[in-house]
């Protein structure tokens, strides 16, 4: 997991002059560390603003530091996407272009991203392809992955951005309300370029926040499907040839069987989400709902208002990063994320069992590569970071290993048919509490919910032909009365 911090500034490393070299470290310290840097407007934004010699006789030296004219232009440009927004709670195209710059400039172990080439792009496609056949033996949900692609990580960024925007979209917008509410309402009438200066700035801060955290995560992430949801395109086994050798290194186990049990797991869960035609909206929803009881504190933001000031951006960024998101302690709240962890767990518990059932007779690193990914699960992953910075939800499956022992436990019990049977509707689920007892719910009689649906089917469609079938009314019946 990486130790990044999710902040709302362009990354920490220099970008390249027009001439294609790198700036000089030394020529400018960065935010409040050089002379000047204090009354660097931009300072939040991540660009040098260090004072420098001669700052006494230049009348813009204390607020733009010894920026030269290519950052001077770049800060005005941000700063002017920052004000000239009016779309949604989020700026996806900021949000895009900062998680574009932290994939190009590579992850901390010096990997700088690149194009797939033919030869991974075969490979990848091989090992879908063989995982698919596996699984066919091991799981009744047939394949469903209707394409194996190879991606980069700057492919994955924009693969995945739409599946991010409907996840953060509910939290921002409601961050974005409160901006509105906390000015007295005597004040509203009069402040409204303000609030529509601080909505704008507001959707640039969630931008850079969430670019920032997709750049990070794209530099970690081996598949699609890495955090439990599905964030790539339907039906789409994706992998990551670049970040699976990162994930290779030290593990002793051949890259090929790495490639083909991460081949399994992605496979696994196209499986899942192409054939239980609830289950992504299911998840998504239970994210969407805990969004939903997200408190956002007040009264910090009525302070960050009342202290704002245009060209000091870094308080309302602050005020976003540190504590204003609050779960409400009500019961709906904690329902909805038992809601959300309880089906975490099960389709990571699924796929764990399925995947290790197809490969433990095949594949020599088998166990060894179940552990490291349980482990890797467990710590929560990058994916949790990010989540945890923006609406305090941590996607971590906590109970992975009792949900993978009860969907064992029913492969043993009632096959696996039976067992996969439970996928066709939500509430034959198990819950958290059956996690607890996985043997009494392993052998007590299941409801079988697909013959209700099967009977009141069948009564809708009666319903329709007999209202087909029906004399209208003759107009002569009325005369003869």
């Amino acid at each position: 997991m990486s130790d990044t911090p999710f902040g709302f500034g362009l990354p920490p490393e220099e970008p390249e002059d027009g001439d294609g070299k790198k700036k000089d470290p030394a020529g400018g310290g960065q935010g409040a560390g050089g002379q000047g840097g204090a009354g660097n407007p931009f300072a939040g934004f991540g660009l040098p603003g260090a004072g420098g010699a001669g700052g006494a006789d230049n009348p813009f030296a204390a607020m733009f530091g010894s920026l030269n004219p290519n950052d001077l232009g770049a800060a005005f440009q941000q700063l002017g996407q920052m004000l000239s927004y009016e779309g949604g709670p989020v700026n996806w195209d900021m949000a895009k272009q900062i998680a574009r710059q932290t994939v190009a400039q590579g992850t901390p172990d010096g990997t700088k991203d690149a194009s797939v080439g033919p030869a991974e792009r075969s490979a990848v496609e091989e090992a879908v392809r063989l995982a698919d056949i596996w699984l066919d033996g091991v799981t009744s949900l047939p394949s469903g992955a209707n394409m194996a692609v190879a991606w980069s990580r700057a492919e994955w960024v924009e693969a995945t951005l739409p599946a991010w925007q409907q996840l953060v979209d509910p939290v921002a917008e409601r961050v974005g309300t409160a901006m509105g509410e906390v000015l007295p309402e005597e004040m509203q009438s009069v402040a409204g370029p303000l609030i529509g200066m601080m909505r704008s700035m507001g959707g640039a801060m969630f931008g850079q926040q969430i670019g920032q955290a997709v750049g990070v995560l794209a530099g970690e992430v081996v598949g699609s499907t890495d955090i439990g949801l599905p964030l790539g395109p339907a039906n789409r086994a994706a992998l990551l040839p670049l970040n699976i050798e990162a994930f290779s290194k030290d593990l002793g186990v051949p890259k090929d069987e790495i490639r083909l049990y991460l081949a399994l797991r992605e496979a696994a869960h196209q499986r899942l989400f192409a054939h239980v035609p609830w289950l992504r909206s299911h998840m998504f929803g239970a994210v969407e709902g805990y969004a939903r009881g997200i408190k956002v504190d007040t009264s910090k933001l009525e302070d960050v208002v009342g202290q704002f000031d245009p060209a000091n951006p870094e308080g309302l960024q602050e005020a976003l990063q540190q504590g204003m998101f609050q779960p409400e302690d009500t019961p709906e709240q904690k329902a909805a994320l038992a809601r959300l962890e309880t089906a975490l767990a099960l389709v990571e518990g699924w796929v764990d069992a399925v995947v290790h059932e197809a490969a433990k007779q095949r594949l020599t690193g088998a166990d060894a590569l179940r552990e490291t990914l349980r482990r890797r699960r467990a710590s929560g992953g990058p994916a949790e970071q990010t989540f945890a910075t923006l609406i305090g939800l941590q996607l971590r499956p906590r109970r992975l290993r009792d949900a993978s022992r009860l969907w064992a436990s029913l492969t043993d019990a009632r096959g696996v048919d039976g067992r996969d049977r439970l996928w066709e509707h939500p509430d034959m689920l198990p819950t958290a509490s059956d996690l607890d007892d996985p043997d009494g719910f392993v052998h007590h009689e299941q409801a079988d919910f697909s013959e209700l649906d099967k009977m009141l089917g069948e009564a809708a469609r009666g319903e329709q032909d007999g209202k087909k079938d029906s004399p209208k009314d003759d107009p002569k019946d009325d005369t003869d009365k």
